[in-house]
């Protein structure tokens, strides 16, 4: 198949988000850190930070909103999120509805998959319990029987979810399954897990309700020492993984197959990540088999560099933290698995800047459109024709990649080898010395209606058009020079500062076009040409900018 019918072939698919949005409201796994989000900078100015951009502070739980369990949650040796190739992650799998079969504290059967939908061996299995009805971004689920009329959402998403029963994981490892993906608070039975102990009252009534329908105790159906030997060591060796709190589009996909897509942001230390859970179907007129044939044989590129402790981040942004709250042998609030709490700002690692990163009155992250964040693009790759604080222009794209009106441009500067984790890294010259764009290049973008764009260092910008120009005045002075041998003109003639400074966020953001950074991995191999491009990114409802996994797709080689 040719690179533009591949293309085509993905952008009149049916694409499904099925991720729940993400909220300083959305509440924690209980016992964790919610989502707390502060702004450190601001355009004018804040008290720990400074001017220049709306630039947000955020603490959070790897267990809140959507997200991917990996299995050095349960095992500390398996292995972290960064570890988990892309294609452990996707592929073909199916989502079932049990929501009529099951209740509060009910158990789920492999019978009761079995019979809505055909699990194949390898499958990637998405379950619809029903009980997203319980998330935060839901309306409200009505009983006369409940205290003030309404059910407690909290309850009904954390503790009283159903779960698998005892035989479900090991016919899961049976059937090779890759992933689990629930819609509620867990993949695990809340009453397996120390909820059971957090709440007493749920565990009488989740035990009540067992005997009723097995004539059993919680202990003698699920035997602790053999059951926590599967779930927290065979299970975790295996390499099964988990994905929890799916939610948005589910319901239209009922005892559907799909192409499903889990993309976490690539974590190295920890066994948890905010996830972009997707499924993609062939549109009519194309056959299921074929379409998942042409997916599975696809080269997929990913882009994202690993997010560490050890990235740096922008100037004057406060890095990476990861304080583990829980461990397998017992810390703080409690033992079984390990948990980090994580504290950081965004601009660091791969990761897209939102509009109101420097557009106060612009769209946060998880305001964008689902479908804005994939679709047909370039990778423009003009290494052999940049250096050291040099300009690049619209020409040199154009030279090397046919860029089309609509289109998602990725600019291969080759910065990317400077980066933190490559063996030539030169972290002063992948932040103060990459390249940038021309002073026509945001109008360039513009007439294009260039959807979005990246770029594989540090900024979008020429870091002489940033604050960087004051904090490094020798670099400036170094870049003028080159600017007026290349030019004729120096820096502030060229890029008069009321009209150019910030110019691709401020010149751009107001009219949508934003732009992702820190782009690295698989670029290094990727030449010039058209992808099918996509930004997985979590559905933040009030974060400015956010981490994310970017991915390219390219008809197999």
């Amino acid at each position: 198949m040719d690179t533009e019918k591949f293309i085509q072939l993905l952008n009149k698919a049916k694409w499904f988000d099925l991720t729940q949005a993400l909220s300083i409201f959305t509440p924690p796994y209980p016992g964790e850190m919610p989502l707390q989000i502060q702004f450190f900078k601001r355009l004018t100015g804040s008290y720990i930070g400074g001017q220049g951009a709306n630039g947000q502070l955020i603490e959070w739980s790897n267990n809140t909103g959507t997200h991917l369990v990996g299995p050095r949650a349960f095992h500390s040796g398996a292995r972290a999120i960064a570890d988990i190739p892309l294609g452990d992650l996707c592929g073909e799998g199916v989502v079932v509805d049990i929501s009529d079969a099951v209740s509060d504290y009910s158990l789920y059967t492999p019978e009761m998959i079995e019979a809505r939908v055909t699990v194949k061996p390898g499958d990637i299995l998405i379950i619809n319990t029903g009980y997203h009805k319980y998330g935060w971004d839901q309306p409200d689920v009505r009983n006369p029987a409940a205290q003030g009329g309404v059910e407690n959402k909290e309850f009904g998403y954390y503790l009283r979810h159903p779960g698998p029963a005892p035989e479900f994981f090991q016919w899961a490892l049976d059937k090779k399954l890759k992933l689990i993906g629930v819609d509620c608070g867990s993949a695990e039975h809340p009453m397996n897990t120390n909820l059971r102990y957090m709440h007493a009252r749920e565990f009488e009534k989740a035990e009540a309700k067992l005997r009723q329908t097995h004539g059993k105790t919680w202990d003698e159906i699920f035997p602790p020492e053999q059951y926590h030997h599967l779930t927290h060591v065979v299970m975790p060796k295996s390499g099964l993984l988990l994905a929890e709190s799916l939610g948005g589009q589910i319901d239209e996909l009922r005892n559907q197959r799909a192409w499903i897509m889990v993309h976490p942001i690539p974590y190295m230390e920890v066994e948890s990540a905010w996830s972009r859970v997707s499924a993609i179907q062939p549109s009519d007129g194309t056959s299921e088999a074929d379409f998942f044939a042409l997916m599975r044989s696809a080269q997929t590129f990913d882009m994202s560099v690993p997010f560490s402790v050890q990235t740096p981040q922008w100037a004057n942004y406060i890095p990476l933290s990861v304080n583990y709250t829980k461990r397998v042998g017992g810390q703080y609030f409690g033992l079984g698995r390990n948990n980090a709490h994580c504290r950081a700002s965004f601009h660091l690692a791969t990761h897209m800047d939102g509009e109101r990163h420097f557009y106060v009155s612009g769209r946060t992250i998880g305001q964008m459109p689902f479908e804005h964040w994939f679709g047909p693009g370039v990778i423009a790759d003009i290494s052999a024709l940049v250096s050291d604080s040099s300009v690049y222009s619209p020409e040199m794209i154009e030279k090397v990649v046919d860029v089309r009106e609509g289109d998602i441009l990725i600019v291969k500067t080759g910065y990317y080898k400077y980066g933190w984790n490559s063996p030539d890294s030169d972290e002063f010259r992948y932040m103060i010395k990459h390249p940038g764009p021309s002073p026509d290049f945001a109008e360039w973008c513009l007439k294009k209606k260039i959807k979005w764009l990246g770029v594989d260092c540090v900024a979008m910008e020429h870091p002489m058009n940033t604050i960087q120009r004051n904090w490094h005045p020798r670099t400036f002075a170094e870049a003028n020079r080159k600017l007026k041998e290349a030019y004729g003109k120096d820096w502030d003639e060229m890029y008069p500062l009321d009209k150019y400074y910030q110019d691709m966020h401020l010149n751009l953001f107001p009219n949508g076009v934003i732009h992702a950074e820190n782009l690295g991995r698989d670029i290094a191999q990727m030449e010039s040409g058209r992808y099918f491009i996509g930004c997985f990114i979590q559905k933040g409802m009030e974060l400015e900018s956010c981490w994310a996994r970017f991915v390219a797709f390219r008809e197999s080689a």
